[in-house]
Protein backbone atom coordinates (compact mmCIF):
# COMPACT_ATOMS: atom_id res chain seq x y z
CA UNK A 1 0.00 0.00 0.00
CA UNK A 2 1.47 3.67 -0.76
CA UNK A 3 2.34 6.16 1.73
CA UNK A 4 -0.20 8.50 2.36
CA UNK A 5 -0.23 12.13 1.65
CA UNK A 6 -2.86 13.88 3.46
CA UNK A 7 -2.98 17.46 4.49
CA UNK A 8 -0.27 17.41 6.62
CA UNK A 9 1.94 15.81 4.82
CA UNK A 10 6.14 17.79 4.77
CA UNK A 11 4.33 20.15 6.99
CA UNK A 12 6.64 20.03 10.01
CA UNK A 13 7.86 23.36 9.34
CA UNK A 14 5.01 25.79 8.73
CA UNK A 15 2.69 23.59 11.74
CA UNK A 16 5.49 24.50 14.67
CA UNK A 17 6.00 27.46 16.62
CA UNK A 18 8.93 28.85 18.60
CA UNK A 19 8.93 28.06 21.97
CA UNK A 20 8.44 31.46 23.31
CA UNK A 21 5.20 31.65 20.93
CA UNK A 22 3.71 28.06 21.96
CA UNK A 23 -0.05 28.01 22.98
CA UNK A 24 -3.16 29.51 21.79
CA UNK A 25 -3.30 33.10 19.90
CA UNK A 26 -4.35 35.94 21.27
CA UNK A 27 -8.02 37.51 20.96
CA UNK A 28 -6.77 40.45 18.96
CA UNK A 29 -6.51 37.84 16.21
CA UNK A 30 -9.91 36.35 17.18
CA UNK A 31 -11.81 39.53 17.27
CA UNK A 32 -10.62 41.16 14.06
CA UNK A 33 -13.37 42.02 11.46
CA UNK A 34 -12.56 42.25 8.28
CA UNK A 35 -14.80 44.04 5.31
CA UNK A 36 -15.20 43.06 1.99
CA UNK A 37 -12.66 43.71 -0.34
CA UNK A 38 -9.85 44.25 2.31
CA UNK A 39 -6.76 42.35 1.45
CA UNK A 40 -5.65 39.41 4.13
CA UNK A 41 -2.91 37.44 4.23
CA UNK A 42 -3.38 33.42 5.09
CA UNK A 43 -0.93 32.55 7.24
CA UNK A 44 -1.44 28.86 9.26
CA UNK A 45 -1.71 28.68 12.63
CA UNK A 46 -0.65 25.30 14.36
CA UNK A 47 -2.62 25.89 17.29
CA UNK A 48 -5.98 26.05 16.09
CA UNK A 49 -7.05 23.16 13.50
CA UNK A 50 -10.75 24.55 12.49
CA UNK A 51 -11.25 26.35 9.42
CA UNK A 52 -7.45 26.04 8.69
CA UNK A 53 -7.31 26.24 4.90
CA UNK A 54 -4.65 23.68 2.91
CA UNK A 55 -1.04 24.47 3.53
CA UNK A 56 -0.66 25.85 -0.04
CA UNK A 57 -2.28 28.92 0.81
CA UNK A 58 -0.02 29.60 3.51
CA UNK A 59 1.82 33.31 2.21
CA UNK A 60 -0.55 33.89 -0.26
CA UNK A 61 -2.42 37.45 -0.33
CA UNK A 62 -6.06 37.05 -0.88
CA UNK A 63 -9.10 39.45 -0.81
CA UNK A 64 -11.96 39.15 1.19
CA UNK A 65 -15.45 38.38 -0.39
CA UNK A 66 -18.03 38.04 2.86
CA UNK A 67 -18.21 37.04 5.90
CA UNK A 68 -19.90 33.63 6.17
CA UNK A 69 -20.59 32.81 10.19
CA UNK A 70 -17.36 33.03 12.33
CA UNK A 71 -15.27 32.78 9.13
CA UNK A 72 -14.51 34.42 6.02
CA UNK A 73 -15.35 33.33 2.22
CA UNK A 74 -11.60 35.07 0.60
CA UNK A 75 -10.50 34.85 -2.94
CA UNK A 76 -7.24 34.16 -4.21
CA UNK A 77 -5.21 33.07 -7.28
CA UNK A 78 -3.64 29.70 -7.48
CA UNK A 79 -1.42 29.98 -10.82
CA UNK A 80 -3.94 30.93 -12.59
CA UNK A 81 -7.03 30.03 -11.48
CA UNK A 82 -9.50 32.17 -8.89
CA UNK A 83 -10.20 29.60 -5.81
CA UNK A 84 -12.71 30.66 -2.63
CA UNK A 85 -11.93 29.33 0.43
CA UNK A 86 -13.55 29.24 3.56
CA UNK A 87 -11.16 30.56 6.34
CA UNK A 88 -11.86 31.35 9.95
CA UNK A 89 -10.01 34.44 11.31
CA UNK A 90 -7.50 32.86 13.05
CA UNK A 91 -5.35 31.97 9.92
CA UNK A 92 -5.72 35.46 8.21
CA UNK A 93 -3.51 38.53 9.02
CA UNK A 94 -4.24 42.24 7.45
CA UNK A 95 -2.02 42.98 4.68
CA UNK A 96 -0.19 46.18 4.68
CA UNK A 97 0.30 47.51 1.54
Amino acid sequence: MPKSKGTNYRSRQILSKPPRKRGLPSLGSLLTEYAPDDKVVVILEPSVQNGRPHRRFHGKVATVVKQRGRAYEITLKDGNKPKMLIVRPEHLRPHHT
